[in-house]
């Protein structure tokens, strides 16, 4: 029997990239004129509160998808396209592209783990190389958004639920795998894989993972520590 598959998952918001994409997308539709300056608040007050992990994300994110109930899918798309463009693709960290490469060199499978929707994980993958992609998706009915999420939410714990469902089906040992975020929201995820791998982290996860003697990064920098990699 062949062993099983090692994957390297990556957080997008403030990993990947150093910002939160969801506020940069708040800034790029009102600039656009298809949401208000109070929506714009809004969603900064929703990502603050999801970088300090409170408040209820499932709730913010139902509110924010009710906007978009009846928008065509194919709209969405092309604007989703336009937004990485133009905010999202100039702003990977130089300290991610060694380890992407290494990762990939290794045989490991690349795979964005993120609360963006699938529209820009799409995206960031086909940009940057990655192999799979788990995300928020929406449903649709004749071509229009129905203003809703499948569930669980792709944060926190159902992070956790979406890539062992995802590990199970691709034969991927979540054991021998690594998963790279700066945010404590996903501990869950971080407690499941055999290499969590803290990056640029908040405060709180940081103490977590200096307690843990888990691998700290700083991916502002191109010549950055490089994490030790398994070979598949």
């Amino acid at each position: 029997m062949s062993q099983a598959k090692i994957a390297a998952f990556f957080d997008l918001d403030r990993t990947l990239i150093s910002v939160n994409s969801a506020i940069l997308y708040a800034r790029f539709e009102r600039k656009h004129g298809r949401i208000s300056t109070r929506q714009v608040l809004s969603t900064m007050g929703h990502s603050l509160l999801y970088h300090l992990n409170i408040g209820s994300m499932e709730k913010a994110y139902a509110k924010a998808m009710r906007h978009f109930t009846g928008v065509l899918e194919h709209d969405l798309v092309r604007w989703s396209k336009d937004f990485f463009e133009e905010e999202v693709k100039p702003r990977l960290q130089p300290g991610a592209i060694p380890v992407l490469q290494a990762h990939r060199k290794a045989g490991h499978a690349l795979v964005l783990l993120t609360s963006s929707s699938c529209y820009q994980a799409d995206y960031a993958c086909k940009a940057w190389g990655l192999d799979h992609w788990i995300a928020n998706r929406f449903p649709t009915e004749e071509g229009r958004l129905l203003g809703t999420y499948h569930k669980p939410l792709v944060y926190a714990d159902g992070k956790v639920f979406h890539a062992k469902a995802w590990a199970r089906d691709s034969g991927v040992d979540l054991n021998r795998s690594y998963f790279y975020t700066d945010s404590y929201s996903d501990l869950p995820m971080l407690e499941v894989v055999g290499h969590p791998m803290v990056v640029n982290p908040d405060p709180k996860l940081r103490a977590h993972a200096l307690r843990n003697k888990w691998t700290l990064l700083d991916w502002r920098q191109a010549a950055s520590a490089m994490p030790r990699m398994q070979e598949a």
